[in-house]
């Protein structure tokens, strides 16, 4: 079987960027949103940023950092720790867009970076860990 470590290494770094990009936008949100008009939460269950923030700094960007580490160590379970974080992206920005609408280049971006995630996770070796 040919050596495929550049899957892994670039899945890896893919979801790091990921996760730090929900935690920016989660910091974002949670200082405030600044010209992010407050009316686009209407009809939804939020006053504020503050609560979708956190969610998308903990939840989304949680899932991509644990699934990122996971990747690179080899876990048994890190191609399951990824399909889960992806689905999470897809729940959020299917959640985003029903409440907001389509508000940023962001949106579809991630949604691209998300499929590209998951194809890179097929294509990658099951491997055994280094550790018990």
């Amino acid at each position: 079987m040919k050596d495929r470590g550049w899957i892994r290494l670039v899945l890896g770094t893919l979801l790091a960027f990921l996760a730090l990009n929900a935690f920016g936008g989660g910091i974002y949100g949670i200082l405030g949103a600044e010209g992010v008009p407050t009316a686009l939460l209407r009809g939804s269950p939020f006053g504020s940023y503050l609560i979708p923030s956190l969610i998308l700094f903990v939840v989304v960007g949680g899932s991509m950092l644990a699934a990122s580490i996971l990747i690179f160590r080899r876990w048994r379970h890190a191609q399951w720790a990824v399909v889960v974080s992806m689905g999470i992206v897809f729940v959020w920005l299917a959640v985003q867009v029903m409440i907001i609408g389509y508000t940023s280049w962001l949106q579809p971006a991630v949604a691209i970076a998300a499929i590209v995630v998951l194809l890179l996770n097929r294509w990658l070796p099951s491997v055994e860990p280094n550790y018990p």
